[in-house]
């Protein structure tokens, strides 16, 4: 995301995909790859990444995101590039007015914030712009 003549611009979306059949060190290794890739073709000023949360219920979804955020953090390091980290109740209320929003709130709130023709999908897209607008908000740009 940038800052364009008429607003904030999205760049580009998508979603880095690891094999769930694929043992740990190589899911790890094709989000940091991915990662890096992202970093070199875009090179940003800032990673914004959603603070852990998990339910007590399901430890291991934890562990497991807290390895991917680990690489994710590794590879911004490694580039120089800062980072913020948000919860996600924090991005809610930025976007949706609501630290309980739901998937469907924060995509309609992300395509109207950004004026796009449709909600981005999948939500984990809409999360990460999210993110995105949340950070540049925080960092001091104005997102109009």
């Amino acid at each position: 995301m940038q800052r364009g003549p008429r607003g904030l611009e999205v760049l580009g979306t998508g979603v880095i995909g690891a094999d769930p059949r694929l043992p740990l060190d190589a899911r790890l290794a094709r989000i940091y790859e991915g990662t890096i890739e992202i970093l070199d073709a875009f090179a940003p000023a800032m990673v914004v990444l959603e603070d852990l949360y998990a339910e007590y219920k399901f430890p291991r979804t934890a562990i497991l995101m807290a390895h991917a955020r680990g690489v994710i953090c590794l590879a911004a390091r490694q580039r120089g590039i800062a980072l913020m980290t948000l919860a996600p109740a924090t991005v809610k209320r930025a976007i949706a007015a609501s630290g309980a929003a739901s998937k469907e709130q924060i995509q309609i709130s992300v395509q109207r914030l950004l004026k796009l023709t449709r909600p981005p999908c999948p939500s984990h897209v809409a999360d990460a712009l999210a993110l995105a607008l949340t950070g540049f908000s925080r960092a001091g740009a104005p997102l109009g």
